[in-house]
């Protein structure tokens, strides 16, 4: 006997991205849209798949989603956010899993990256090392206490899926700066939250070794143009981080 599967869809203003992202997943004995209040047609379109749809105010991804999955109805959840899409291999293996006798509690599945229209093989981006813990039972699944980039924890054995999601990540630059002041916020507040202390060697060092890392030990170079921007950009980010994270701990220290 097959286990039923809640997948639950986090959404704010996707109406780009939602009606593809629904689609791939229509097969799921459960859509569970949660969404922060938009103001485009991101509800109208999430309607049409699913009476599952609930407005939560949002604080970051991991509170928002740890407080939909004790809420999906059934024992198995899959996260998958509005810029993904679940393959026709990937939906046939997760049924086979749901129909076996399999004992784990969670499994990682790969991702396809594509950035700017492109996919990306190397650099960390690839399939073989983006690896997500997505798919799991409900009760034993929560994610990390972080702002930002946060991991599901999972309380029980875990397995691997060799299906990809497909991650259709910044179709252009405009959205990857905005996304990128506001995460570099939350990555600032987690670093001043575990007490780093960030000097003027780390704001140096990191972002040039997260270039090299990314472009150089990771084979960026192999995805040409496309892997030396998003090796570029990436050590941006590391930059703004820390950079922030400095400031903050500035403005503090005054304050005392």
């Amino acid at each position: 006997m097959s286990r039923k599967l809640s997948i639950i869809v986090p959404t704010f203003n996707e109406e780009g991205n939602l009606k593809e992202c629904l689609e791939s997943v229509k097969w799921a004995d459960e859509i569970f849209v949660v969404d922060s209040f938009s103001n485009d047609k991101t509800l109208e379109i999430a309607l049409e798949y699913t009476d599952r749809v609930i407005q939560h105010e949002y604080i970051n991804s991991a509170t928002q989603k740890n407080w939909a999955i004790p809420q999906a109805t059934n024992e198995w959840v899959m996260i998958v956010d509005s810029d993904e899409r679940v393959t026709p291999e990937l939906k046939n293996e997760i049924l086979e899993i749901l129909s076996s006798e399999d004992t784990l509690d969670g499994y990682y599945i790969p991702r396809n990256n594509t950035f700017l229209g492109k996919e990306l093989k190397y650099g960390g981006w690839g399939k073989k090392e983006d690896l997500n813990l997505r798919l799991f039972k409900r009760d034993k699944g929560r994610y990390e206490n972080k702002n930002v980039h946060a991991d599901i924890i999972l309380d029980g054995k875990s397995g691997y899926i060799k299906s990809s999601l497909t991650h259709n990540s910044y179709p252009d630059l405009a959205e990857y700066i905005i996304k990128l002041n506001r995460y570099t916020d939350w990555a600032a507040k987690d670093i001043v939250d575990k007490n780093r202390k960030v000097g003027l060697w780390l704001i140096i060092s990191r972002p040039i070794a997260t270039f090299l890392k990314m472009f150089f030990l990771k084979s960026g170079f192999l995805d040409g143009y496309h892997g030396f921007l998003i090796a570029t950009l990436s050590s941006f980010y590391v930059f703004v981080k820390f950079s922030k994270a400095r400031h903050l701990q500035s403005c503090q220290s005054k304050s005392i």
